[in-house]
């Protein structure tokens, strides 16, 4: 994976993890919905996959535990378990 689509998925990666959060500072996403979530997941799966493959190791620890605590928020709503209260 090279040049062209390593850099599109970086850009893909980013603008999901970016657009959530931004949705969710507009108070159009809750930040304990499944969809803000899921997009936590998929877009920093990405960039932890594309920094693991480029052995950037201190980008893969931060994006692959970006991934690790959303997808750990859809297991405690899936089991049933109240997430923790956000700030603000």
């Amino acid at each position: 994976m090279q040049g062209f689509t390593q850099e599109f998925l970086q850009i893909f990666g980013a603008i999901l993890i970016l657009g959530a959060f931004i949705l969710a500072q507009f108070r159009i996403l809750n930040q304990h919905s499944y969809l803000y979530l899921l997009l936590n997941i998929i877009g920093s799966g990405i960039l932890a996959v594309l920094a693991a493959i480029t052995q950037q190791w201190g980008f893969l620890l931060l994006e692959g535990g970006w991934a690790l605590v959303a997808l750990w928020s859809v297991v405690a709503r899936l089991t049933g378990r109240t997430p923790a209260p956000s700030h603000g």
